[in-house]
């Protein structure tokens, strides 16, 4: 009886690695994304402060929620998040009538809005050196 050979497997070629991608071309840009929560609940964020600055541009939450892509409910829950968590509502509503009723801002609401964007600023100007050496990392050599 013959004697059997064991033959090897050829091992499979090393894969090479992938090819590194490179992201596009577009120039990097930094955001802070402030949000302040109280528990679970986020009294006041970027959404909420979009929200509240479309109402103040069309005067209605109907079409404040329009402007921003989103369900009447949805806006409604933000709004109201909002309103419980400050002292004084940031929007003071008014009901149908030949008008169709409105929302418009309350003092306390358009001051919220100014700190907000206010402490956005500073914080990208703060940082702004800090973001510079950010950007010369990333792979677009901003």
């Amino acid at each position: 009886m013959p004697a059997r050979t064991r033959t090897r497997a050829t091992p499979a070629p090393a894969a090479r690695p992938a090819a590194r991608r490179r992201a596009p071309a577009v120039a990097p840009k930094a955001s802070f994304r402030l949000r302040i929560t109280a528990g679970e609940l986020v009294a006041i964020g970027p959404g909420k402060i979009a929200l509240l600055e479309s109402i103040a541009r069309t005067g209605s939450l109907t079409a404040a929620a329009k402007l921003l892509d989103m369900s009447y409910r949805r806006a409604w829950v933000l709004l109201d998040e909002v309103n419980r968590s400050l002292r004084e509502p940031a929007v003071a509503s008014s009901k149908g009538g030949s008008r169709g009723g409105g929302s418009e801002l309350t003092e306390p609401g358009r001051r919220l809005i100014s700190l907000y964007r206010h402490i956005e600023s500073t914080a990208l100007q703060t940082c702004a050196g800090e973001l510079r050496e950010m950007f010369a990392l990333l792979a677009t050599g901003a």
